[in-house]
């Protein structure tokens, strides 16, 4: 992938601000960067097969500019220790937190970041998880400016025993284990373990 392509998509893509700090971070340690249809159970990928194939980074096409941002600095982290340290380290452990940590510290301003973001941002970046997705406010915060937010809500903030409609299929609501909800499909009464902060739609609320 040439530079020109990587360059449009994260012009594309990225609060304007954000651009020339992203580009540098992407000169330093080239990689393919590859936009994917949406995915509901991860937003990004870092991959890297041998020393002789370039890295490559997916990140949904769909995000707004602030989880794109977040996503990619994730994503370049992994990037980073995989130069530094290989495959011989925790893939979400402390270099990976330390990396994460210290790439996303320059973002962390108002010029980037609308305020409701940018205050949650900070404290979760104190201890980064491997998800964002496992702190709830944050996840909302980030994802009150997708388009068409308004059509969609998090699955942990509908009661249990709603119905709901995610992948083009029907659910029900059940417990929530730490970070995944048991959910039966209407259809085949079939299990499955949802993560707690996918966007569902078409939601019929509980009345228990």
């Amino acid at each position: 992938m040439n530079s020109e392509k990587v360059h449009q998509i994260l012009f594309k893509h990225l609060p304007p601000p954000a651009l020339p700090y992203c580009w540098t971070l992407w000169q330093s340690a080239p990689f393919d960067l590859k936009l994917t249809r949406s995915r509901q159970t991860k937003v990004g990928d870092f991959t890297s097969r041998n020393s002789k194939t370039r890295p490559v980074i997916t990140l949904n096409g769909d995000l707004n500019p602030y989880l794109f941002l977040v996503v990619y600095i994730h994503e370049v982290a992994h990037l980073y220790v995989y130069l530094k340290h290989g495959n011989k380290v925790d893939p979400h452990g402390a270099e990976w937190k330390n990396a994460f940590k210290r790439l996303m510290e320059p973002m962390l301003r108002k010029e980037v970041f609308p305020d409701q973001i940018l205050h949650l941002l900070v404290s979760h970046m104190a201890n980064p998880k491997a998800s964002s997705f496992a702190d709830a406010d944050l996840t909302k915060a980030l994802r009150s400016f997708d388009k068409n937010a308004d059509q969609y809500t998090a699955l942990s903030d509908i009661p249990e025993g709603s119905i709901f409609q995610f992948q083009g299929r029907y659910f029900k609501k059940g417990k929530t284990k730490r970070t995944r909800v048991l959910c039966c499909e209407v259809q085949s009464k079939r299990n499955y373990l949802v993560p707690k902060e996918v966007l569902v739609s078409d939601v019929q609320l509980s009345m228990l």
